[in-house]
């Protein structure tokens, strides 16, 4: 958040780049790029699986050159303090299901969008929050809609891609802190007649982190290469790999740290725990791990000419 490539803000801004009118552009995305201002992304509802953005259930009605939004999100993160929402919602749902979603760009303050609640993870619901989010009758006008009506799906596509490794960049820096509170700890915690790092069974524990971080850190290095040259559409199955590794790696890095700590691991007072919740919830945001998984296995049956295995 210090320095501005904090999620959502950093997908947020990407899409608004890439599909933002000038007009957006001036209120919206240049606050964000100098960090003036947060945005929140809007896509998760209770109601549906979110994995599929196609089956939302929050309508978008058009009322003359307005539109009325009404629905329900939750997982919203960073809502709390944010000053824009990008909302998907479905406006044809007689359309392709890929075409029936628009998304809009809402103020917070608008007159009908409601914050319910910090949504609690792990017994935790402070700072910016995982909100859940209602929308009564919300009124935007036409120049509220991001691209055009029917992008959202394409939209959220582009925006998730990237998105994705910019939480893997994050979860490499998560571990790699990780590591560095276990050698710490492990360097200078007394044990018998000397300190921790003496022992086999901890100096293992520190190998195993490095070896996985440094994986981590390739393939996310490769997923991102594959972007920069193939480009975010033709670079999903390095996107997906990345994704799942670098979330399932930090939680063992993570969980190995605690476990150096002994019951201080535990706690609060180190943030270790903190990078465990968020590491654990990456295996389900922005695409859970079985989602990318069948990505994985997709590129890998079509890669022997099986296209149409079952």
């Amino acid at each position: 958040m210090v320095t501005n490539c904090n999620f959502p803000d950093t997908g947020n801004m990407e899409i608004l780049h890439q599909y933002a009118t000038p007009e957006q552009r001036e209120r919206w995305l240049r606050p964000l790029f100098d960090g003036d201002i947060r945005s929140c992304f809007a896509l998760t509802e209770p109601e549906v699986a979110s994995s599929d953005p196609t089956g939302i259930k929050t309508t978008a009605v058009r009322d003359g050159h307005d539109w009325i939004i009404n629905g329900h999100k939750w997982f919203i993160s960073n809502a709390v303090g944010a000053q824009l929402c990008i909302v998907m919602a479905r406006t044809d749902p007689e359309a392709e299901p890929h075409l029936r979603g628009t998304m809009f760009l809402v103020p917070m303050d608008a007159t009908g969008l409601e914050i319910v609640r910090r949504v609690p993870i792990f017994g935790h619901a402070g700072g910016p929050g995982h909100a859940e989010l209602r929308f009564h009758d919300v009124r935007v006008g036409g120049d509220a809609v991001l691209a055009q009506p029917g992008a959202g799906f394409l939209l959220a596509q582009d925006r998730l891609g990237p998105g994705r490794i910019h939480h893997c960049m994050r979860s490499v820096g998560w571990a790699e802190r990780a590591q560095e509170y276990a050698v710490d700890r492990a360097g200078t915690r007394p044990h018998r007649d000397g300190v921790l790092a003496q022992s086999q069974l901890v100096r293992e524990m520190l190998a195993r982190n490095r070896i996985d971080i440094d994986a981590a850190r390739l393939l996310v290095l490769r997923a991102a290469h594959a972007i920069d040259t193939a480009g975010k559409h033709h670079a999903y199955r390095e996107i997906s790999i990345a994704k799942v590794h670098a979330a399932r790696t930090t939680q063992k890095v993570v969980d190995r740290a605690i476990q150096i700590y002994g019951a201080l691991g535990l706690s609060d007072d180190v943030p270790l725990t903190r990078f465990w919740t968020m590491s654990r919830a990456l295996r389900i945001g922005d695409g859970a791990d079985e989602v990318h998984l069948m990505t994985v296995a997709k590129h890998e049956l079509r890669r022997r000419g099986y296209d149409r295995a079952r």
